[in-house]
């Protein structure tokens, strides 16, 4: 009984330390940040398979919310249960919290951010390198036959003409179960789809609850990138004479250039609006909601997978999550890699990254910056 105990709490240290490392060290937002798990998770501690490793991106490309995050809590809960989901959702986004109310402070006290933009012209194509590489080891175990691989091709191609990202998702997944019935001669089963619940939009004033309610439903119903977010927002808040758009903008920065999730630009923008008790309700309430829908759809992956219909329509959101993944970095790449210094630092991690697994990605990303310092100054 005592080693079982001690046991378990060894895997809840393990999972705070695995955690935090990833909260300050994950640059690049979420495509990095699960390329960055992948690497921690599956190859170095062999938590799990690559095969259910794919299984949760994939359930967590189906819900709302951040995420890298929501993966960070799947994770957890593999590991360590209930506790090590909240270790572990806590200690990946601690981090860039605390840093980014650093960042709040200064700017509500001085007005303007730190000069960063030499450091990021390295940082953005060796992350694009990175994801790609770490990318294409998850898709050999994704792409299981002709099928999936088309559905794949298609769905990055609808990703580039920015169709929704969800409609994409789901609409791979349909077909996979189509795929699967006609295979089987059968007729598909009927499938219930995750449609988030919208709610009424509701404005806000510099009150504490308010904040948090409004950053709450944000978190319960957005889909899609850190830019999504930042689009709600602009609706939320600088329509309604809360924040000024020159302050989104750079909360969309300090969002960019902070390890850790990108929703913790919500602690930036509660500061502006409210000081230290609107930046913590604020965070509060984006990220809450990730940590009960994945609680609820954690031990129905397993389920999922059991059933041939349901593993049919798993296969397929797979692939179709690691298609979106690349098409990010297809549109990474247009704004990012813009000559030969980003192309050469883009190709180089990417190189590294394929060719040394044991080397730390976030080592790969922090040598791009000092690589793009460099660059820049030439």
């Amino acid at each position: 009984m005592r080693k079982a105990i001690a046991k378990k709490e060894d895997h809840l240290k393990e999972i705070a330390r695995v955690f935090l490392k990833l909260g300050f060290t994950g640059f690049g937002g979420p495509a990095v940040h699960i390329a960055m798990m992948e690497e921690e998770i599956v190859r170095k501690r062999q938590w799990l398979t690559h095969e259910h490793f794919i299984d949760l991106i994939g359930a967590t490309n189906l819900i709302p919310g951040p995420n890298s995050t929501e993966m960070a809590i799947h994770l957890g809960h593999e590991r360590g249960g209930w506790r090590g989901l909240l270790i572990a959702g806590a200690c990946f986004i601690l981090p860039a919290v605390f840093i980014t109310a650093v960042i709040a402070w200064a700017y509500q006290q001085y007005g303007h951010l730190p000069v960063v933009e030499p450091f990021f012209y390295g940082i953005k194509p060796a992350i694009i390198g990175v994801i790609v590489s770490l990318m294409i080891t998850l898709g050999r175990k994704a792409l299981k036959s002709i099928e999936l691989g088309i559905i794949g091709i298609i769905c990055a191609l609808l990703a580039l003409f920015h169709f929704n990202e969800v409609a994409i998702l789901f609409g791979a997944g349909i077909i996979g179960m189509g795929i699967y019935a006609i295979k089987q001669k059968r007729h598909a089963n009927k499938v219930a789809s995750l449609i988030p619940v919208l709610l009424l939009q509701t404005h806000i004033n510099s009150s504490g609850w308010k904040v948090f309610w409004t950053f709450l439903k944000i978190g319960s119903i957005l889909y899609g990138s850190g830019y999504v977010l930042f689009a709600f927002l602009d609706d939320e808040l600088v329509k309604q004479g809360i924040l000024s758009r020159q302050t989104l903008i750079d909360a969309i920065a300090v969002g960019q250039f902070t390890p850790g999730p990108v929703f913790s630009s919500a602690t930036f923008i509660g500061w502006q609006i409210g000081g230290w008790q609107s930046a913590a309700a604020a965070t509060l309430g984006i990220f809450m909601p990730s940590f009960v829908f994945v609680a609820f759809l954690n031990p129905l992956v397993n389920r999922l997978r059991k059933s041939k219909i349901t593993s049919a329509f798993l296969d397929a959101v797979n692939i179709a999550a690691i298609a979106l993944i690349l098409g990010i970095c297809a549109e990474m790449g247009k704004d990012s890699i813009t000559d030969w210094k980003t192309i050469f630092i883009a190709i180089a991690g990417f190189a590294i990254t394929l060719s040394f697994k044991k080397v730390n990605s976030a080592f790969v990303v922090l040598g791009g910056a000092v690589l793009g310092y460099l660059l820049y100054l030439i």
